[in-house]
């Protein structure tokens, strides 16, 4: 007979303190595999052949004012053609269009070098995106690629203040200001700012566009480029990844967004963008298998560490993403810490977060998606989570969550959703979160046709300026759960069944 869930959940955490209790952060990568709450292989990492090919020798100048995409992609053909190796990116400021990384290469920026990515935004030609259309070209791409790496001591900047709107609640007067006198357009009666025409009235032309074809050719997207900013490192469909030791920072949307790739490995890497960067990410994790975040430290404009499973799953009969684990990582600025969703349609199982320090997010655990964007979520499993600063809730599950993009148009039409696209989360197993100030300790809103359900709190000590609320949930545990808050009364109910709480 089969362990339920929960009972796998109490035999984890013996497991857990048995190894992480006496030594705080003495625990390796291989320790988390074998200790995760469900069964997961180590993930295996890339090699490469003991060759180097330094970018100068191929024509490279860092002198930030040399265009070096020619070098660049001389070089890593060059080492792909060889049978692999490391393309070496030695100290230096290095200006380049897009690099699309290539199979059994490590692109490795030493210590002291900046590979600065064109503002020039005719240097991104528009390219397809997952199953999502055509965007303008990551600065850092790969598709159906295997045993490709990123790696080294330096620093990737991917111009993204030159792409991405600005809210003006997000600025002080004198930013605001500085925007202004760079140009651009305003939309929504002054209230957002855009870096060029183009970038505002892109929506509207995709929309004009569409009436015309569903099959818009590359020419005609162009006028759209400066809309459809991509993310920064875009990998799709990928095996044997390695993200390690680098900073990327300052991206046009999200920061590292792998999808429908399998074997995944980021540690070490710095990941920041301006807390105030629109859509500005920092690790949406997409539909993947296999993927460890281990020893990150993010700040984001949004979403800082992000599951997300759109589409239908790569693997039929199988959840999107699954068998993930996130330890011992740092998040100091972000809509969430460690967040679920919004789109979820299809499906997550298998994730775990543990050890990671939450500081100054909006949100600490975040959960969140939406009809007609929706799927089922369980089996994951989150703990020893310290936060300090937290602005909204240190805890909270959404169900009424939608995307809200800066939109050059003052009213949008509503979109369309599939009912049937019904976000279910269940089985969540959530455990030694302390939390040092918070907006609201943990608040639970399911859907009256789809209530949240199964989700154990245990051991847990926040400090908020409201307590519990909990809406259409049900089969709701508490255990050892305190809470310090003014609010009377601090736990509130509405719709709810079954909900227990054990001192």
């Amino acid at each position: 007979m089969m362990p339920t869930p929960r009972a796998v959940f109490a035999a984890f955490s013996i497991s857990l303190f048995a190894f992480l209790a006496p030594v705080a952060g003495a625990a390796t990568e291989q320790d988390y595999f074998a200790s995760a709450p469900f069964k997961m292989a180590a993930v295996p990492v890339p090699s490469f052949p003991n060759r180097n090919f330094f970018i100068v020798d191929f024509g490279a100048v860092g002198d930030g004012q040399t265009l070096n995409t020619a070098a660049f992609s001389k070089a890593m053909e060059a080492c792909a053609q060889a049978g692999g190796g490391h393309v070496v990116v030695p100290a230096g400021l290095w200006l380049t269009g897009p690099i699309v990384l290539k199979s059994n290469v490590d692109l490795h920026a030493e210590r002291g070098a900046l590979v600065q990515f064109t503002s020039d935004h005719t240097a991104y030609p528009m390219a397809p995106r997952d199953d999502r259309g055509l965007y303008a070209a990551s600065c850092l791409s790969a598709n159906g690629q295997s045993n490709l790496a990123i790696t080294g001591e330096g620093i990737f900047d991917g111009a993204g203040d030159t792409w991405r709107p600005m809210r003006k609640s997000k600025t002080t007067e004198a930013e605001w200001q500085k925007l202004l006198a760079k140009g651009g357009a305003t939309s929504n009666e002054g209230a957002n700012w855009w870096p060029t025409k183009e970038a505002m009235m892109g929506e509207d032309y995709l929309a004009e566009l569409a009436k015309k074809t569903s099959q818009p050719t590359p020419e005609e997207m162009l006028l759209a480029r400066d809309f459809r900013r991509s993310a920064m490192v875009a990998l799709t469909r990928c095996d044997n990844v390695l993200v390690e030791g680098v900073t990327l920072r300052n991206s046009p949307s999200g920061v590292f967004v792998p999808a429908r790739c399998t074997n995944v490995t980021i540690r070490y890497a710095t990941i920041f963008n301006e807390w105030s960067a629109q859509n500005g990410d920092g690790m949406d994790i997409g539909p993947c298998k296999n993927v460890l975040v281990y020893r990150c430290t993010v700040s984001a404009g949004d979403d800082a560490i992000c599951m997300k499973s759109a589409g239908k799953s790569p693997w039929p009969g199988e959840p999107g993403l699954q068998k993930v684990i996130v330890a011992e990582c740092t998040v100091y600025r972000g809509h969430g810490g460690f967040v679920l969703g919004g789109t979820t349609e299809a499906g997550m199982q298998y994730l775990w977060a543990t050890q990671c320090d939450f500081v100054g997010t909006d949100t600490g655990i975040r959960v969140k998606s939406g009809l007609g964007h929706g799927g089922l979520v369980h089996d994951v499993f989150v703990d020893h989570i310290y936060m300090k600063d937290i602005a909204n809730e240190a805890i909270l599950f959404d169900t009424f969550y939608d995307n809200a993009p800066v939109s050059a148009a003052t009213v949008k039409a509503a979109p369309n959703r599939d009912p049937a696209k019904t976000p279910e989360f269940r089985d969540f197993f959530i455990r030694d979160v302390y939390c040092a100030g918070a907006g609201s300790a943990i608040a639970l809103t399911g859907l009256p046709q789809q209530p949240l359900h199964l989700i154990t709190i245990e051991h847990a000590l926040i400090s908020a300026r409201r307590g519990f609320r909990a809406t259409d949930s049900a089969d709701i545990i508490l255990k050892k759960v305190k809470i310090n808050t003014p609010e009377t009364p601090a736990v509130v109910q509405k719709n709810t069944r079954n909900i227990k709480i054990i001192d």
